[in-house]
């Protein structure tokens, strides 16, 4: 679990008649954070923020949400959230809570107009709380899918997934929200020529105006209990893209929004390409085991 870093609470709302929701990561006071995108196609908020040469390198909560960049109105809910706990970033006219939105696209999964907003995004951070946490098809996980870059009739359901791994003190986990383009792999095949023709005729998984029938993006965090500034979290969060790369087959097309953030809580001392390595193994971990370890082409 990524409650697995002290501090770090998880919280969820789902409906699962329209299969769509969100989910709240927070994380205790002094974290610092940064973010990668490698996806063609991001739905995001805030993430300017996170690049090493901005101001703020405070990080309050992350919303993972469903409802493609509808679903970031959810990140407004957990801003009041926070701002009636007093959590934020310090001003002279009060706190502003520095919360970061990411979204996939699930609209074609259930009912289109059935998106997380405010109310829904207070919900789940008024849900948050260490320990075990729930994962598959709950939160921002719950419409999503992945396989379907050959086209609609191979798509299978996607999820929440969620690892962590040590060595020693140090402590990284993931929690991966996944809605892929392509399949979960367990890497045990290389790409198949025929199968690679499905790209080629990507325009079967279009409509007639241009629209795709499905779309996608798989979005997540990447938790740390080690000592990183901005430059280092956004190392960790490369490394995380490293994981998403050897777990989905193909991964950051352009029709994905693939993005991470990696946030570092402040605990232990470590070194850096450890931490990076770790990330991508937990990454790695989180989406396979949605897969239930098997690969799907």
């Amino acid at each position: 679990m990524i409650t697995d870093v002290d501090g770090v609470l998880v919280g969820h709302w789902t409906d699962a008649d329209a299969r769509t929701g969100c989910t709240v990561v927070r994380f205790p006071e002094g974290t610092v954070a940064s973010a990668e995108v490698r996806g063609g196609a991001p739905a995001s908020r805030e993430l300017e923020l996170l690049a090493p040469h901005r101001t703020v390198s405070r990080i309050d909560a992350v919303v993972l949400s469903g409802g493609s960049a509808f679903g970031l109105a959810a990140a407004d809910g957990v801003m009041a959230e926070l701002e009636a706990e007093g959590i934020g970033f310090p001003t002279a006219f009060g706190v502003v809570p520095i919360v970061v939105g990411l979204s996939l696209f699930d609209l074609g999964v259930g009912d289109p107009t059935g998106r997380p907003g405010p109310v829904e995004g207070r919900a789940a951070c008024r849900a948050v709380a260490g320990g075990a946490h729930a994962v598959g098809a709950v939160g921002a996980g719950t419409g999503a899918t992945v396989g379907k870059w050959r086209g609609r009739e191979h798509a299978t359901d996607g999820g929440i997934g969620a690892s962590s791994v040590r060595d020693g003190e140090v402590i990284v986990a993931a929690l991966i929200a996944v809605n892929a383009t392509g399949d979960i792999d367990d890497g045990s095949a290389t790409a198949d020529p025929v199968d690679l023709g499905s790209l080629r005729r990507s325009e079967e998984a279009f409509h007639d105006d241009g629209s795709p029938e499905m779309t996608n993006t798989t979005i997540g965090v990447v938790a740390t209990n080690a000592r990183l500034d901005k430059n280092g979290c956004l190392v960790v969060a490369q490394g995380g893209h490293d994981g998403m790369a050897r777990a989905l087959f193909p991964p950051h097309t352009t029709a994905d929004g693939d993005a991470l953030v990696a946030a570092a809580t402040q605990q232990v001392d470590a070194d850096l390409d450890l931490v990076r390595a770790l990330a991508l193994i937990a990454v790695e971990r989180a989406i396979r085991g949605l897969g239930g370890g098997l690969g799907r082409r």
